[in-house]
């Protein structure tokens, strides 16, 4: 006698969800590129043949999810990877008082390789696929306290491992305006690592010293992983912070 199967139970988003997800699909489609207003509430509303309180409610998800803008006495707008808004969510270093600052990048190395195994895995990469490796550290107050390796598809972004010549302080940035691809969420993995040879000479400690390793997949709007990102974190006067 075979067990069983368990039919899958229907799944079900409120009608708001679902405007969400339209909306969002426009914007990944490029319909509304960065920085463009959207139409007014009431057209969507009328367009999709639901209430402006609906309608309102999906917008406000995602304002929420730094998808869009609201421009007081404008209208609603796509969100822009602008400097030190873009630096201020992704970025989640302070002191360990709480002040933040921005952080200073200093590039030590660029190149194009071919993709290692795990980071085929991560990207969504084929076989053979060749990838583009930046490695960097982020100064806080004139101190080193970060050193990174970030690992994109060079098919993706193509040239960057040369150009621009001076890489910007906020790479996603760089990816918005330069390849038109916008960084919408990262997911993050922090572990206990000990530092390499490699991490003392960068960040001014002792190999061996405790540090905080973050590894992060950055992706679009439509969840596709777009950049690997590994940070290694001196914590003797920094921590890392995150709202749940």
């Amino acid at each position: 006698m075979t067990a069983m199967s368990v039919p899958k139970a229907p799944t079900f988003q409120p009608l708001y969800k679902q405007i969400k997800d339209l909306i969002m699909e426009r914007i990944a489609d490029g319909e509304w590129p960065p920085g463009t207003f959207i139409p007014s509430e009431s057209a969507l509303a009328s367009s999709y043949s639901v209430s402006v309180g609906t309608l309102r409610k999906a917008l406000d998800e995602l304002v929420n999810d730094n998808i869009v803008v609201r421009r007081q006495g404008k209208g609603t707008a796509v969100a822009t990877h602008d400097t030190d808004r873009t630096l201020f969510r992704f970025f989640n270093i302070v002191r360990h008082d709480g002040e933040r600052m921005l952080p200073i990048s200093r590039v030590f190395s660029r190149s194009r390789r071919k993709a290692r195994a795990e980071e085929r895995e991560l990207l969504g990469l084929a076989e053979g696929a060749q990838v583009v490796r930046i490695r960097r550290t982020r100064e806080l107050d004139g101190e080193a306290v970060l050193v990174e390796e970030i690992v994109v598809d060079a098919e993706r972004f193509p040239g960057l491992e040369k150009q621009p010549e001076i890489l910007p302080n906020t790479l996603y940035q760089l990816y918005q305006q330069h390849y038109g691809v916008s960084i919408a969420r990262a997911d993050e993995q922090l572990t206990a690592v000990l530092a390499t040879k490699d991490d003392a000479d960068h960040l001014g400690v002792a190999e061996g010293t405790p540090l905080i390793q973050i590894r992060r997949i950055a992706s679009d709007y439509q969840g596709e992983p777009l950049e690997l990102r590994t940070s290694r974190l001196c914590t003797t006067h920094y921590c890392y912070i995150a709202q749940v």
